[in-house]
């Protein structure tokens, strides 16, 4: 059977202090940085928020921006083309006379190099081959 006595009492008493002492050491302080992280965190997405409606703003614009200079440079680019396609047309038919006046000159020079690569394997044939010829045999053809 349960008895009731001042076992009980000191055990009352003692459960109370340690009540107390927990929550002026512990629970309190642990409380506190809880709610100030709770302010901070509230006060980063605030400013996340801001920042965030400051970003959309400035990318807007940005992107107005960057449609107008777009268009621009499209037109430049047009015009340029054109002047482009203008002076072109004028090289090309420059390039065509210049390139028809030069075609017998190197064709005369390619038959001339073509003459001296001839007369130089030609040369350089003999002299690997008697090269070769030696190395097969393991003589001199001297």
């Amino acid at each position: 059977m349960i008895s009731i006595d001042i076992v009980i009492l000191f055990q009352a008493v003692n459960f109370l202090v340690l009540l107390f002492l927990l929550n002026k050491l512990l629970y309190k302080p642990i409380r506190k940085v809880m709610s100030e992280r709770a302010a901070e965190i509230s006060a980063a997405k605030e400013k996340t928020v801001s920042v965030d409606r400051e970003v959309q703003e400035k990318m807007a614009r940005y992107e107005l921006k960057l449609h107008k200079i777009k268009s621009d440079a499209t037109e430049e680019r047009n015009r340029m083309l054109g002047t482009a396609r203008d002076e072109e047309a004028v090289l090309v038919e420059a390039a065509r006379r210049e390139a028809a006046a030069g075609l017998v000159m190197i064709r005369e020079s390619i038959g001339k190099e073509a003459r001296q690569a001839e007369v130089f394997l030609s040369a350089q044939a003999e002299s690997l081959s008697k090269r070769i010829s030696e190395k097969v045999l393991g003589r001199s053809l001297s």
